[in-house]
């Protein structure tokens, strides 16, 4: 059996959603962990964690970001980590899987699938094996309590309802 955990000097943990149903506001949490215990080298029997810290967000401007840790969104002081907890991985083909797992967000657990894709596994500089992911997948924010909207005065929503998720992983073997 063997223990991958994410570099977080190599990953990032992204997110997009639509402002004014026109334009995309990206954001990403920069303080996170996450393990792989897996015993086939092809990761198709692997169980994943993996917790963000919800004071980490980072969309650019600090007023929005504090806005996003109130309890009009995360509500990071109640609950200040986002946890998943994978449930099932299923091969698409040879470097693809679609992991299903729970999702918990605001205290709110739901079942969510996203997309993977396994970029290779090979040495880093500093000798360790390492493996690289690139997942997908969509959520609605709604289904978590992250209900907060507004409507401009013209009628447009500020907030759409559909997060866009995309993850780049970098897993490093432990001995």
């Amino acid at each position: 059996m063997a223990t991958w955990t994410m570099d977080p000097m190599h990953s990032e943990i992204g997110f997009k959603v639509r402002h004014l149903v026109i334009s995309n506001v990206s954001g990403k949490f920069t303080s996170f962990e996450g393990t792989v215990i897996a015993d086939k080298e092809d990761f198709s029997d692997a169980k994943v964690t993996f917790s963000a810290d919800i004071d980490s967000i980072s969309t650019g401007p600090a007023q929005r970001d504090e806005h996003l840790k109130s309890a009009d969104f995360f509500d990071a002081a109640n609950h200040p980590k986002l946890t998943f907890e994978s449930t099932a991985i299923a091969p698409k083909g040879s470097d693809e899987f679609e992991m299903t797992g729970d999702l918990t967000i605001r205290g709110v657990k739901k079942s969510v699938t996203l997309n993977v894709e396994l970029g290779g596994i090979g040495p880093n500089a500093y000798g360790q094996t390492v493996a690289g992911f690139e997942l997908n997948g969509k959520i609605n924010r709604k289904d978590f309590g992250l209900n907060w909207s507004a409507v401009t005065e013209a009628g447009g929503i500020v907030v759409a309802d559909e997060v866009k998720l995309h993850i780049n992983a970098e897993l490093v073997k432990q001995a």
